[in-house]
């Protein structure tokens, strides 16, 4: 994440965040899926973790993971598990190439600019292992703005989103769509696009 205030605005919100968030990993058909569809043991990394619900949902699948995120704040209400290794750093984090058996990227790379969303994908394929799992959540839209409290988001379109995963060498099979109620009390479309290496 590149954006100064929205790094600011989630270190300042970072436990009301983990309140709003706390129970929809344990009900998500879409991680439930995801973790049902990585081989055992397999080693994910979860970008942009926020404060670790879902990392410790997969962690407890029996799955181990990096729990990658840019807001120390964050990363300090990551629980305490034995398969969750917390890690501090941003987008540009260098990762091991073909480290990752699986990638959730839920809407976290929704923070970066448009022009570096080609640049992340490609790191992102190169650190998963040969037809490992990729997920990726983004807001719907054709902009850059700020939301309703100051965080910035670049918004996708499906086609864009699809032609992005394409053109990084992934090949795209399922797609959600969705809309929900954000950390600014507004509601948004959203889209999930599944992916494999």
């Amino acid at each position: 994440m590149s954006d100064a205030e929205t790094t600011r605005l989630y270190a300042a919100k970072a436990q009301e965040y983990a309140d709003l968030t706390e129970k929809s990993a344990q009900a998500d058909p879409i991680l439930a899926a995801f973790i049902a569809d990585l081989p055992q043991n397999a080693h994910v990394l979860d970008l942009g973790c926020g404060p670790g619900q879902m990392s410790l949902t997969m962690a407890e699948a029996g799955h181990r993971v990096t729990a990658l995120d840019a807001v120390a704040e964050m990363v300090a209400l990551i629980p305490d598990h034995a398969n969750i290794t917390p890690l501090h750093g941003d987008f540009d984090t260098t990762h091991v190439p073909h480290a990752y058996d699986g990638i959730w990227a839920n809407f976290s790379l929704l923070h970066a600019t448009r022009d570096a969303l080609p640049r992340h994908l490609s790191s992102l394929h190169s650190a998963l292992r040969p037809k490992g799992l990729f997920h990726i959540g983004m807001k719907l839209g054709t902009d850059t703005k700020r939301d309703a409290i100051g965080r910035r988001y670049t918004y996708v379109t499906q086609d864009e989103l699809t032609h992005l995963l394409t053109n990084a060498d992934f090949t795209v099979t399922a797609h959600h769509l969705g809309r929900d109620k954000g950390l600014d009390g507004t509601y948004a479309d959203w889209i999930v696009l599944r992916a494999y290496g």
